[in-house]
């Protein structure tokens, strides 16, 4: 499977297992329209005490010279150019297959263009992963805003109804058991990737990251890694009941292709998190000072959620020349519950 990966007649499952081999780990970070953060990230991820062993930078049609940009500040990054604006889901399926099968990566390090990550980010995440006595498959690292408070909106959901050997195994490395994780520097196995599929490019934006790493820790082991410290440069510090304006509509119509067709959630955890999108929801209309919107997107996000279901990603990142054949593959992995 994926024989890009690791070289001719080597299959990546080989290769994976090869005993003594080095992890090669990949950094994916999305852009659009951000480019003095992004050339301050891409300084983040060269000065990290344990190198990368490569960068995919994926530029969503940028129009403000992001991608030169990028490859001015790092030349060895591979700067993938995107003909549309494909959002952060579109954006992170083409760079983590991209990492996976161009560069060979066991481990991929993904986070939008405003997150700086701290020198040691990636190496305390490494350590967790190896004081572990099961292999995670997503590490999450504690997100902060820029005057080093905890970032609201990156806050991993914790796993519930964990057991105490689990918790016990978690506490003991440094680390919280967690259901799933955001975008905002999370580290994936690639094996898992492969098995499980890529993020569902035409969530486009909201939930994509639930949707994906919630799906790979439907069997899997994920962890909150507060050793590892990134800075979340948003404009303000918001919270995930915040007023979205317009893109109300990806929230709610995502929520419902999620719990209508994603494998990420077992059946009867579907009723515990509608009954907290509920709650998070109505917290967002007290807040908010233009319902109107809000109602327009809730509207039809409950129909387009429930009239539709999300193309694979093949089809919706077709007539990309960067989106390779091997999206497809990935997309098998996935299955039908789309």
């Amino acid at each position: 499977m994926f024989q890009r990966h690791c070289g001719s007649g080597v299959t990546w499952t080989e290769c994976a297992d090869s005993e003594g081999d080095k992890l090669r780990i990949s950094a994916v970070v999305v852009a659009y329209n951000r480019r003095e953060l992004l050339t301050e990230a891409l300084a983040a991820l060269a000065a990290q005490s344990r190198a990368l062993d490569s960068i995919v930078v994926v530029d969503n049609a940028s129009t403000d010279g992001s991608a030169e940009a990028a490859e001015a500040a790092c030349p060895d990054a591979d700067v993938v150019r995107l003909a549309r604006n494909t959002g952060g889901a579109g954006g992170f399926a083409v760079g983590i297959e991209r990492a996976i099968t161009t560069h060979g990566a066991d481990l991929v390090w993904i986070m939008d263009d405003d997150t700086i990550p701290s020198p040691t980010a990636l190496a305390a995440l490494l350590d967790v992963r190896d004081r572990l006595p099961v292999t995670p498959v997503v590490l999450a690292s504690k997100v902060v805003w820029t005057d080093g408070s905890d970032h609201p909106m990156n806050t991993p959901r914790r796993k519930p109804f964990l057991g105490r050997s689990e918790r016990v195994s978690a506490e003991g490395a440094g680390a919280i058991a967690v259901r799933s994780a955001s975008f905002v520097s999370s580290l994936v196995d690639a094996r898992a990737v492969a098995q499980s599929g890529l993020p569902i490019a035409e969530y486009f934006i909201w939930n994509d990251d639930f949707e994906f790493t919630a799906r790979l820790l439907r069997d899997g082991v994920g962890v909150y890694c507060p050793a590892s410290v990134v800075t979340h440069k948003t404009k303000a510090l918001a919270s995930t009941d915040g007023d979205p304006g317009s893109r109300f509509y990806y929230e709610v119509r995502n929520k419902v292709w999620l719990f209508r067709r994603s494998r990420a959630l077992a059946t009867w955890e579907v009723p515990v998190y509608v009954a907290a999108s509920l709650v998070r929801w109505t917290r967002t209309f007290v807040k908010s000072q233009d319902r109107a919107t809000l109602i327009s997107g809730l509207r039809r996000g409950l129909r387009d959620g429930f009239t539709t279901s999300p193309r694979r990603n093949a089809d919706f990142l077709a007539g990309l020349e960067p989106a390779t054949s091997a999206i497809a593959q990935f997309d098998a992995a996935a299955g039908p519950a789309r």
